[in-house]
């Protein structure tokens, strides 16, 4: 496996993988109106334009995603996504390593779904600790942890 910057040409192949990925979070929250889920191939494109994003690679096939971005001295981490039949490899963690230098920011920031015992416990031992909470979506459906990392 290797990590590699993404271009606009794989936009496509990253939503899917995206949807994909993010159905078991849905399945979570028993809500499929999660922004992963529904981004369109028009708004994933746009984010190119500000957004750094990586693709994990396994031989040729997008196996794992994420982007970023940076503003004000924190670099925002976000939709970190790996394929469900290669989870437990180790590919979100290098991710995440990976983009993380791709910038000299001095905090990272990113957000995960509170029942997201997984995603958090990942976060958590990359050096990422819960700054703030809150709900969102319609009534609150979803509650979301924060996290940040301090660079030193």
């Amino acid at each position: 496996m290797k990590i590699v910057q993404a271009t606009i040409e794989n936009a496509e192949e990253i939503l899917k993988l995206q949807k994909l990925a993010y159905h078991s979070e849905a399945e979570l929250y028993n809500n499929y109106n999660i922004s992963p889920i529904t981004q369109t191939i028009g708004e994933i494109k746009d984010q190119f334009k500000n957004h750094i994003f990586l693709k994990a690679l396994s031989e040729v096939e997008i196996v794992g995603t994420v982007r970023a971005y940076e503003k004000d001295g924190t670099c925002y981490i976000g939709r970190l996504a790996v394929s469900p039949k290669m989870q437990n490899q180790g590919i979100g963690r290098a991710l995440l390593v990976e983009i993380e230098s791709y910038f000299k920011a001095n905090r990272f920031e990113l957000f995960t779904g509170t029942k997201s015992e997984k995603n958090i416990n990942l976060y958590q031992r990359s050096g990422y600790s819960i700054f703030k909470k809150e709900k969102q979506g319609c009534g609150g459906a979803v509650e979301i942890c924060y996290m940040e990392k301090f660079c030193k």
